[in-house]
């Protein structure tokens, strides 16, 4: 039971997910019931794609810290589209493309350009905030259609369309990663310089990962604008660095080629979880950063701990089934 939790970063959140899960559920009655856990899914679904987005990019060995803006650009051309009196999914599917566009950018930048994406990234996070706030003067968007929030209300055995459109990404991306095609983007992260003389197409890969990002971000801002009915001139800030710490916490490498669709779910589930337990405990909103950041701390040092200590006890087994194996020097006696 040690072994398969020490060498399983998924297995350790998920027990500390429980944990935690229990023990708000004794703090505060009625939290253990199924419309928590439905309330939990629907809460965590904008940073679920985000992360998801950035899944990808990540197990190429880049990173991307533009998904934040990149929903806020999306959201803004949401909610222009659909007051101007466009039709909703010619609306979505334009508000698709602007994401598309900018993982498209990123990927140029990165792929083509060879700009470290820690740069590009971060330079495409004040322009597409930028073009954001351009677009709408500094203003909320709001009156937003009743048939846009249709899509982020629960419907469907307690969930909402754009639940069930996570759920399907989520299918979707685990099926992909188990294809050829996706080894391809592990191995790429693992080893650029195999990846090359195996002659797979590095530069397309990262390209294609910056563009899935910059799509699963549009529909990020989509169910964004969906579940609170209004676009916020802020919309997305800081949601990118939240995806990249679920990411971390559920076992998915910043070097690249390591990691797992089950890691995210299960990272993000449990920031999810955090902020949930914290409205059901009653304390005040600005704590969540703080016993957020902790619990993360936590549970990174417990992880830490036990595969220090799995380590410590393998190479001790290893050196006495050396000393036991050794062949014994003989006596002199023997030898004369």
């Amino acid at each position: 039971m040690l072994n398969w939790i020490a060498r399983d970063r998924v297995a350790t959140l998920l027990l500390v997910t429980i944990a935690v899960l229990l023990a708000v559920g004794v703090a505060a009655p009625g939290f253990l019931a199924p419309s928590t856990a439905s309330m939990i899914w629907s809460n965590g679904l904008v940073l679920m794609l985000i992360a998801l987005g950035v899944f990808p990019v990540i197990l190429t060995r880049n990173i991307d810290v533009s998904g934040g803006s990149v929903l806020g650009l999306s959201a803004v051309t949401l909610g222009l589209s659909l007051n101007a009196g466009i039709a909703m999914p010619i609306a979505i599917a334009m508000t698709l493309g602007a994401g598309l566009a900018a993982g498209a950018v990123n990927g140029v930048l990165v792929a083509v350009l060879g700009v470290p994406s820690i740069v590009a990234t971060l330079g495409t996070l004040g322009l597409f905030r930028g073009v954001m706030l351009i677009a709408t003067g500094g203003e909320w968007i709001e009156e937003l259609p009743e048939t846009l929030k249709a899509l982020g209300a629960k419907s469907l055995g307690g969930l909402s369309v754009m639940g069930i459109c996570t759920g399907l990404v989520i299918i979707a991306v685990w099926a992909f990663l188990r294809s050829r095609r996706g080894r391809w983007v592990m191995v790429v992260g693992d080893n650029r310089a195999a990846a090359r003389h195996l002659g797979l197409p590095v530069k397309r890969i990262e390209f294609l990962a910056f563009v899935w990002g910059g799509g699963m971000a549009a529909l990020a801002g989509v169910t964004f604008a969906a579940q609170i009915g209004f676009v916020p001139n802020q919309a997305g800030t800081g949601i990118e660095l939240r995806a990249i710490a679920a990411l971390v916490l559920g076992g998915i490498s910043l070097l690249g080629g390591v990691g797992s669709v089950a890691g995210v779910v299960i990272g993000v589930i449990f920031f999810t979880s955090i902020d949930t337990a914290l409205v059901f405990l009653k304390i005040p909103a600005y704590w969540n950063d703080l016993i957020g950041g902790a619990m993360l701390l936590t549970v990174l040092l417990i992880d830490g701990r036990l595969r220090i200590a799995l380590e410590a006890r393998d190479r001790a087994a290893r050196y006495h089934r050396g000393d036991a194996q050794a062949p014994q020097p003989k006596k002199l006696e023997d030898a004369a």
